[in-house]
């Protein structure tokens, strides 16, 4: 029997999404949403639930209410040098703090409430 390369097809197509957890789901929409330009794309029990889903340009996160979680996460998020001059842009119209720092390259770091990290490289070359 011979190995075959690791190739992906169509029919096991693999999708991901981040989870955050959160101590509160409805601080962290209006974080998310209000401060960084997501959209709820939805929200369980109705929108009165603890777990919802946000995105924005293809970059999708679950937001997870767990008050007994104290860990952090981080998410490296690559944007187009137009993407980022956006960001940049409406962090500055809507006060989101934002901090240089390095993680492997130059990036922007961007704390949501509960202290999970959003890393944004400054150069994607």
């Amino acid at each position: 029997m011979t190995e075959q390369p690791l190739m992906g097809h169509a029919a096991d197509r693999w999708y991901a999404r981040s989870v955050l957890f959160v101590s509160d789901v409805q601080r962290s929409l209006d974080f998310y949403v209000g401060k960084l330009g997501f959209e709820k794309q939805w929200h369980e029990a109705d929108g009165k639930g603890g777990v919802c889903q946000v995105h924005r340009s293809g970059c999708e996160i679950i937001l997870c209410e767990d008050v007994a979680r104290h860990d952090r996460g981080r998410l490296f998020i690559e944007l187009t040098r137009e993407g980022l001059d956006m960001l940049l842009r409406e962090t500055v119209e809507r006060s989101v703090p934002t901090q240089k720092s390095w993680w492997g390259n130059d990036v922007i770091r961007i704390l949501d409430p509960d202290n999970n990290e959003l890393l944004f490289p400054l150069s994607n070359e």
